[in-house]
């Protein structure tokens, strides 16, 4: 049985190859990291070309016909190797990007062994959050460049959030790129990869070629869009909106889950959150879009849509389509407007597909969590046939008011306590996820007493915690300056310790509850009975277990109360081979750590059954 893993994350890494690099991995704050868990772009048939009509993804298709851009024969592309770092954001806009390459002939190639496998262009699309993050993504950058250099790429193309926020800077740490793109210009990544050169004037003509607008309403212009009397400055209903294309992505998540993306950018200007001064304002996309996304992903075999942003809780406030004025007296979730309308037309949507799928919400922020938001989560996720999952990310970062006043975070402990506590009452078997920040400069051991206490109390599902680190340009990387201030490393690591440590205890204790609800001396009437959604086969067989089984397959798959990448898992042991995307109903027979151990009921029935006399 796999070893526990603690609950706290690592910097997504998701190439269309497996990372194989060490060292400090990039952690998040403001919403839960993704481990480096790489995944393979498979069945491509290695180089071969993509025939007219392939499926490749989420609607994405050859173009009949179409043409190469003009580009220099020198530098001819036909193969890509793509790098995904980061949150799930990125992965999306990664997704969409190899969609696009895909579509104009661009075939992506797996990686195995060493090097890219032979591609043509290489793409690593980074991370810039944290100074961890970004070596990271430059020891890609340069592992590729090293590639370059020995002749087996041809182009090397850099984009995404360490190219916007420090693109002025990027030929110094990693000189050799051809090309950067920005967050806001996913759709000049052909034209990147080709060759071709942009319409925008460089300086610099020994500079790489780059697709970089400066914000939304830029790079909204730039395309046509009308902007005229909008903004992007928050509640006023009249922000630019999301108006870039998700739709037609080669998604890299399993086929069975797929991230559906709400809204990007954020308002709340915590202090030590660079992604305002990255992605900008937040700009949300439109109910009927995100409906028509999520019916897309439905047909491509997508059972799971996590629902993500940096603050889904806002949804609509930007574009005039937030919470009604009379949300708290609406009778129905739809009438209420915000977010509540989107997750109720989400579930319409799947109830009209035939689908049993489940909606899972991510990043809710938790002063924005209003009344009104609260009843809907409780009409959808209870009513017959839900979609809507009694699960919630909400990333709280702190719980003393002293600590939370210094990050910003316009909420109080008390306020985050009763949103919890009135989630829990109105919804049965809730599941809360949360992340906190150890180590904020300013934070004193009462602070830190506080935060342990307020877990203690509030019992979390799942936890992480990642130690403070100091970023330029944000409120707390100034506070960070100030030796008064400052919270000393070993400190940090051992207040971090301290939480994980509490949090492991309540997660254990949890897990080994649940599993004490099985007798293996009465099986067929005894322990907790979940449906469990299978993620893939593990290469070793299933223990025995006494009274149950005599071994089979082992599987690791998820409940409801488990988030792909971040949280815990369930392995299933069956004796009957189990598919990637099967929704299998089980019994929890054990724990592991942080993780159950279950048994498909079916096997359980057969192994009490009674034998048929003929």
């Amino acid at each position: 049985m796999a070893s526990p893993r603690k609950q706290s994350g690592k910097s997504r890494r998701t190439p269309a190859r497996p990372a194989k690099r060490s060292g400090k991995p990039a952690t998040k704050h403001g919403q839960p990291a993704r481990p480096g868990k790489a995944r393979l772009i498979k069945g491509r048939g290695g180089h071969k070309p993509i025939a007219e009509g392939t499926h490749l993804g989420t609607g994405v298709r050859k173009i009949a016909g179409a043409k190469a851009a003009k580009h220099d024969s020198s530098a001819d592309v036909s193969t890509v190797s793509f790098v995904s770092l980061g949150c799930p954001k990125n992965l999306v806009d990664s997704e969409k990007m190899l969609g696009l390459l895909a579509q104009d002939g661009i075939l992506p190639v797996s990686y195995s062994g060493e090097g890219f496998d032979g591609a043509d262009a290489v793409v690593v699309n980074t991370c810039g959050f944290l100074e961890a993050s970004k070596d990271e993504s430059l020891g890609v950058i340069q592992e590729a460049l090293r590639e370059k250099e020995r002749g087996n790429v041809k182009r090397v193309v850099v984009a995404g959030c360490l190219v916007q926020r420090h693109r002025a800077k990027m030929l110094e740490w990693a000189p050799g790129i051809d090309a950067m793109v920005g967050v806001f210009d996913r759709d000049k990544i052909v034209e990147a990869v080709r060759g071709v050169a942009p319409t925008r004037e460089r300086a610099d003509t020994g500079a790489p070629k780059y697709w970089i607008a400066a914000n939304a309403l830029t790079a909204a212009k730039d395309r046509g869009v009308q902007t005229v009397g909008l903004t992007v400055q928050g509640k006023d209903g009249k922000g630019v909106g999301y108006f870039e294309d998700d739709s037609a992505r080669l998604r890299l998540t399993p086929r069975h889950y797929a991230y559906l993306r709400i809204s990007e950018g954020c308002n709340q200007n915590c202090a030590f959150c660079t992604i305002p001064s990255i992605r900008g304002k937040m700009r949300s996309k439109s109910v009927d879009r995100i409906a028509a996304e999520a019916r897309e992903l439905v047909n491509d075999g997508a059972f799971e849509l996590l629902l993500i942003g940096q603050d889904t809780t806002s949804f609509g406030d930007d574009i005039g389509a937030g919470l009604s004025a009379g949300a708290s007296a609406a009778s129905r979730p739809h009438d209420m407007g915000g977010l509540p309308s989107l997750l109720a037309r989400l579930s319409d949507t799947l109830d009209e597909l035939g689908s049993q799928g489940w909606l899972r919400l991510m990043y809710a922020y938790p002063s924005n969590f209003s009344e009104p938001i609260i009843d809907a989560f409780a009409a959808l996720s209870t009513k017959r046939g839900a979609h809507l999952l009694p699960y919630i990310d909400m990333p709280l970062q702190h719980a003393s008011d002293r600590v939370l006043s210094l990050m910003r975070r316009h909420v109080t402990r008390e306020q985050q306590g009763a949103v919890i506590r009135r989630l829990r009452e109105r919804v049965p078997d809730m599941t809360v996820r949360t992340t906190f920040i150890s180590g904020f400069p300013g934070e004193t051991e009462s602070d830190h007493r506080q935060l342990l206490e307020f877990i203690e109390e509030m019992m979390f599902d799942a936890v992480g915690v990642f130690e403070y680190s100091r970023e330029d340009g944000t409120v707390a990387g100034t506070m960070e300056n100030d030796p008064s201030l400052a919270v000393p490393a070993e400190i940090k690591t051992r207040r971090r310790n301290e939480v994980m440590e509490l949090q492991q205890k309540i997660a254990f204790e949890r897990q080994r509850a649940i599993a004490a609800r099985f007798d293996e001396n009465n099986p067929e009437s005894s322990g907790v009975r979940m449906n469990v959604l299978i993620d893939e086969a593990t290469r070793t067989q299933g223990r025995k277990t006494s009274g149950v089984s005599t071994g089979g397959g082992l599987y690791m798959g998820r409940t409801r109360a488990q988030a792909p990448q971040i949280d815990s898992v369930t392995y299933v042991q069956s004796r009957e081979k189990l598919s990637p995307g099967e929704l299998v109903p089980c019994v929890i027979v054990a724990s592991d750590g942080y993780d159950l151990v279950a048994r498909p009921i079916a096997d359980i029935e057969r192994r009490v059954g009674l034998k048929i006399l003929k």
